[in-house]
């Protein structure tokens, strides 16, 4: 069968990428096919119930800024809003909001079904269909045909899914639902190279099962503040969070059961995430620590489930049960879902352009998980920038791109495409080189303008934000003009120990307004140094960024380059100066000899 309908885009998996992606196209006026296996798993949080956190806040709050729902959502359903790392620099301040899972995934599959644009409909894609370099469509378990100018590949960790649980393993995308199967052949038939990752999930434990008395109460900031620049105020009443330790019991337990993990077993070929670890490799890597933490976090207000995040393992059930009963607090806790590790096939992203469109096949897309990647918010960032390309195709313009000196967004794009990676990446805070730049609280003044010109952010909110930025510098100019004592205020306030708050003690006179922006005020004078000294860096980078590399070039044929970077080069395809430069193991030789060929070349055709 061959629906009658041709889309301008085909949406494949409705994960977090998948909304993302569907969302900002349709919103667009482009008509969209949305396929997942499950209407009711849309946006599921598969694993732990929460947005947010180090590096990825930032990305959440700038996907806001281009126009995504991520921020909206979590607002309308967070459970609790905590401000991490306040005690540090501003640059690593990070928003975290824990979720109602439920109510979030239930938030987003109304808004994908509420917009016009998107035909949403249960099947499975098995096969990719090209025609001439170029895909133009899928064909599903159902036997229907659909056809599209793009397609997005958005398959997270359902591809020839496992699960294992000890012994045991069995197919599965996730705890409960089926893998996809096909659509993982069909790209190899088509020349992708695929490889196998793991990733895993703790037990979920009962409520009225758990001992908090003898647990840390971590309770939500007093005055939370929303994820959106759109939200104009949060009405919640807060739940906490609860804090416990393993133990050496609790190691032990783990050390005589090695032998009975699959992982440790070599039951499981997949490579693992280094930075969310099982407490397998926990207590095995980290055999000097005496415990490790363990975070108990509720799922929803309307369950009695909670997370128990740190101890992610793959251990047979009643080894488990063992451990989570050494655990303070957890003595007599009900285990309601076991912990399990799951494989699953995915893309080296280095076959891939900074628009996420691949390299060997035209208007194909693939953004998430199923990109190496791990993390909500990292799959979110990439299906709402693949989902923004895909727009630009459709207009035939040139793709959209943000640099590591813009987002972190784009510090995560790059990463992927120019160094790839060969375990699940996780985003850091440290990845990027212009953090002070990339604050948290500043992604709307670094990329709202780009949501309000795709038609993502209304005018209202736009206005909003350069209101406030006019604010911002009538403020500045107030601090210059007043003074005490033959300072100025806006030179006290440069010093460590002053802060806005006690400039308004001491006769500052300004109307009411909004505490966050006395504080980012304070942020720009207290560190304009360090902020100069990060822009310049940032017009060099910028420089070496606007050396751009033909597409043409032979890499093969420049006498005077390694065999390394030959290879290198032929395979990432770097479109400048800047990214050959960020390739793991090339040289600065390298780089020069690559710099005199392309000046070379462009004295030779100037064109």
């Amino acid at each position: 069968m061959i629906h009658d309908k041709k889309y301008d885009s085909i949406v494949i998996g409705a994960g977090h990428a998948g909304t993302e992606a569907a969302l900002s196209i349709a919103r667009t006026g482009y008509q969209v096919l949305f396929l997942t296996m499950n209407l009711d798993s849309i946006c599921q949080m598969s694993c732990n119930p929460a947005i947010g956190g180090l590096a990825k806040g930032h990305v959440v709050r700038e996907m806001d800024a281009l126009g995504g729902e991520m921020a909206l959502a979590i607002d309308h359903t967070a459970l609790q809003f905590r401000m991490l790392n306040k005690s540090k620099g501003p640059a690593v301040w990070a928003p975290r909001a824990q979720a109602d899972k439920k109510n979030y995934q239930r938030y987003m599959k109304q808004v994908v079904e509420s917009e016009r644009n998107i035909d949403l409909k249960q099947d499975q894609a098995v096969e990719l269909l090209v025609k001439d370099g170029k895909a133009i469509g899928v064909r599903t378990m159902m036997g229907i045909e659909y056809y599209g100018e793009t397609i997005v590949v958005t398959t997270g960790t359902f591809m020839r899914g496992l699960i294992h649980v000890g012994d045991v393993n069995y197919p599965g995308g996730r705890g409960g639902d089926p893998p996809s199967l096909g659509l993982s052949d069909s790209l190899k038939a088509h020349g992708f190279e695929v490889v196998r990752f793991k990733t895993g999930t703790p037990c979920r434990l009962r409520k009225n099962s758990i001992d908090f008395s003898v647990c840390e109460e971590q309770p939500g900031d007093v005055d939370p503040e929303p994820f959106s620049f759109r939200t104009k105020q949060l009405n919640l009443d807060q739940l906490s969070c609860w804090l416990t330790y393993t133990n050496e019991k609790t190691h032990e337990i783990v050390r005589k059961n090695l032998h009975r993990s699959p992982l440790y077993a070599g039951r499981i070929e997949g490579i693992g995430p280094r930075y969310c670890p099982s407490v397998e490799d926990k207590v095995v890597k980290f055999a000097d620590k005496p415990r490790h933490q363990i975070y108990l976090e509720p799922e929803g207000r309307n369950t009695e489930e909670f997370y128990v995040n740190g101890l992610s393992t793959s251990l047979p059930q009643d080894v488990q049960i063992e451990m989570v009963h050494s655990i303070p607090g957890l003595e007599h806790a009900e285990l309601m879902r076991f912990g399990y590790a799951i494989e699953y096939d995915c893309m080296p992203p280095t076959q891939l352009k900074h628009s996420l469109e691949t390299k060997k096949i035209e208007n194909l897309f693939f953004a998430g998980q199923v990109n190496c990647t791990s993390g909500y918010e990292e799959a979110g960032a990439q299906g709402l920038m693949a989902g923004l390309n895909v727009i630009r195709k459709l207009k035939r313009q040139d793709p959209f791109v943000l640099d590591r000196s813009e987002a972190y967004i784009g510090v995560l794009i790059d990463d992927l495409v120019t160094r790839g990676t060969n375990e699940p990446y996780r985003l850091f805070t440290s990845r990027a080189e212009f953090r002070l730049l990339l604050r948290q609280d500043n992604a709307d003044e670094r990329l709202m303008k780009y949501g309000f010109a795709f038609g993502l952010i209304q005018n209202e909110t736009y206005q909003n934000l350069l209101e406030r930025k006019k604010t911002e510098e009538n403020i500045v100019l107030k601090l210059r003009e007043t003074k005490f004592e033959s300072n100025s205020f806006e030179k006290l306030l440069r010093r460590t120990d002053v802060t806005f708050n006690s400039l308004l003690n001491n006769g500052l006179d300004l109307c009411e307004i909004d505490e966050n922006i006395y504080r980012k005020v304070e942020w720009d004078i207290k560190y304009e140094g360090y902020i100069k000294r990060q822009l310049a860096d940032v017009a060099k980078f910028k420089k070496l960024e606007k050396r751009k590399i033909p597409d043409f070039l032979d890499y093969s044929a420049i006498r005077g380059l390694s065999r390394e970077a030959k290879e290198k080069f032929s395979k990432v395809k770097p479109v400048s100066l800047g990214q050959a430069s960020r390739i793991p193991g090339m040289s600065s030789c390298d780089i020069s000899v690559l710099l005199v060929y392309i000046e070379k070349l462009a004295r030779v055709s100037p064109q």
